[in-house]
């Protein structure tokens, strides 16, 4: 019997040691991806990301990160924030049809920007790095695969380029995703219909004033109609004889 419940005991701590580590396994390498951060904007507007490097060697440091913009949902506008220690290349490419941006048509798109890291500034083991970014107008598509190339000082490259997968599956080496939504109706769709709304209000408060304006007359003429019969059945009260036995 005793026997019975130490193989039992074992079985079971081999059994969560395995489940621990699978699950360690998968959440290490996940949190250290290359990710855009927010993760979610909105369609047509403009929007301030920044693409999260982590340094995932314990040896190593990142030395150049390169993010290629889709190809397939061109942003007009694009710029970039000042990152100490590092330089910035922006590399353009023609696009056509031309895309608008607040009525100008656009024929140039940014198609890659590239940070590199000079003196000491590459991130360290165990190190993050963030590098912001605004752009806009967001296009009209679900979402924006940035591919992303991540450098180390040991000639190491990490391709981030893998797309999401069908299934919900996480690939192996994923690209950074923005995922975009339909934007809400417009303060001026809003605002037109503020004034029927308001018209439709005021005629209900007019009718209901109506209403009770009527009400008040009617009681009021029906208040002196009862005055006015009973006092003439008062008075005709008092013009009748009395009889007395």
């Amino acid at each position: 019997m005793i026997r019975f419940r130490r193989t039992a005991t074992a079985a079971a701590a081999l059994a969560f040691t395995a489940v621990a580590t699978a699950v360690l396994g998968f959440a290490g390498p996940a949190s250290a991806h290359v990710t855009v951060n927010p993760k979610e904007a909105t369609q047509g507007g403009y929007a301030r990301v920044a693409f999260r490097v982590p340094t995932e060697s314990d040896t190593a440091s990142t030395t150049k990160i390169e993010v290629v913009l889709p190809e397939n949902a061109p942003v007009g506008s694009v710029s970039t924030m000042p990152v100490p220690g590092w330089t910035v290349a922006v590399e353009k490419r023609k696009v056509d049809p031309p895309i608008e941006v607040h009525g100008t048509p656009i024929t140039e798109a940014v198609a890659k920007l590239t940070w590199t890291a000079t003196g000491d500034a590459a991130v360290k083991p165990g190190q993050f790095q963030e590098f912001p970014v605004s752009m806009g107008p967001l296009p009209t598509v679900e979402s924006m695969v940035f591919k992303t190339l991540q450098t180390y000082s040991d000639g190491t490259v990490v391709r981030w380029i893998d797309p999401p997968a069908a299934g919900g599956a996480e690939p192996e080496h994923p690209a950074p995703v923005l995922a975009l939504t339909a934007a809400a109706p417009s303060a001026s769709a809003s605002a037109s219909a503020a004034p029927a709304a308001a018209a439709a209000a005021t005629n209900d408060d007019d009718e209901g004033d109506g209403t009770a304006i009527g009400l008040g007359i009617a009681g009021l003429v029906a208040g002196l109609a009862g005055l006015v019969l009973g006092g003439l059945a008062f008075a005709r009260t008092r013009r009748e004889p009395v009889v007395r036995s």
